[in-house]
């Protein structure tokens, strides 16, 4: 087998067994990608599974020498921590793809164990003030260009802050899942109870607020395809809603509210976890709201939360314009 079958057999593996996210895939196919087109150039000819099995730890460096060299000096200007954060995806892509050639065709090499992954910053989250979040879905209706337009966008963009969705989760519901969640529900009261299909394959329960039912409500009411499988969120062609066409709402909206750069869909779901918490949410719950594997990523809200209480001190408090004497 050569290097290219193999990385189409460990990317397929990752897709199917493993359920990795698309965005995953995507970065290490290109990842590997790369490797191999490096190691085409370094050894004179496409390697081999013999050749990736005696690959050193000097030829792999090489090639991430190669590439932080050409991310220096390419057209796009980068930083230090995005460089290490690139770099620390490529080590984890390369020991991933050498894990799977140990375990499904006998390559044992330790090279990629060996290589250092450097340390990376992971960004706090940025939510939007609980004012602004609460503005999001009806300002971006109010934009939208045709009245069935306005319906869905607004639903949409309540689901996404009132449960703490990613976009791609929202818009992989189907027609039958908000019917399914009607049924979990207590009818009256309104609520509901969304099954979430998330990263990894993990499923989660998340509970829907009557608001956010009465929303989703208005927009099943004027939904143009009947079939229970039909997408939940449909363009005007009637496929699946793509998400950049709700990004770019999300953009135009941000404009014309004057809103930060960093208001984009996901920041109503950092806004979600966030406004919980200052509300006194236990972090455990949230973790399972928000369908994260690790409560290390939760525990990112507790950080921002103290971060930005750090700034109010610094901005309000007497003592912080005091000079040393």
């Amino acid at each position: 087998m050569m290097a290219t079958g193999a990385r189409d057999a460990f990317l397929h593996w990752m897709e199917t067994e493993r359920r990795a996210a698309p965005l995953t895939l995507e970065a290490y196919r290109g990842d590997l990608n790369r490797f191999v087109s490096f190691l085409t150039g370094h050894l004179g000819a496409e390697p081999d599974l013999a050749a990736l099995a005696g690959l050193s730890l000097v030829d792999l460096r090489a090639w991430l020498a190669h590439e932080h060299a050409q991310a220096l000096g390419g057209r796009r200007a980068t930083t230090q921590d995005r460089a290490a954060r690139t770099r620390a995806r490529r080590v984890s892509a390369l020991r991933s793809f050498y894990r799977y050639l140990a375990r499904h065709h006998g390559v044992d090499n330790p090279a990629p164990g060996l290589l250092a992954a450097p340390r990376t910053r992971r960004p706090l989250p940025r939510p939007l003030p609980a004012v602004q979040a609460l503005e999001v879905p009806e300002g971006i209706a109010d934009i939208a260009h045709t009245p069935m337009a306005r319906v869905r966008d607004g639903a949409l963009f309540m689901l996404l802050y009132g449960c703490g969705l990613r976009i791609s989760e929202a818009l992989g519901l189907n027609v039958h899942d908000l019917d399914h969640a009607r049924a979990l529900g207590d009818a009256a009261k309104g609520d509901g109870v969304l099954r979430i299909q998330g990263k990894g394959g993990r499923e989660r329960m998340v509970p829907v607020l009557p608001q956010v039912m009465a929303a989703l409500a208005r927009w099943r009411g004027v939904h143009p395809l009947p079939q229970a499988d039909a997408p939940l969120f449909v363009g005007v062609r009637g496929g699946r809603l793509q998400a950049g066409i709700a990004q770019r709402a999300m953009r135009t909206w941000r404009h014309m509210a004057g809103l930060p750069d960093h208001a984009t869909p996901h920041a109503l779901r950092h806004s979600f976890a966030t406004h919980l918490m200052e509300g006194g949410a236990d972090l455990r719950v949230i973790q399972d709201l928000l369908g994260h594997a690790s409560l290390s990523t939760t525990q990112r809200y507790t950080l921002a939360d103290e971060a930005r209480l750090m700034d109010v001190w610094t901005r309000a408090h007497p003592h912080a314009t005091d000079t040393a004497h």
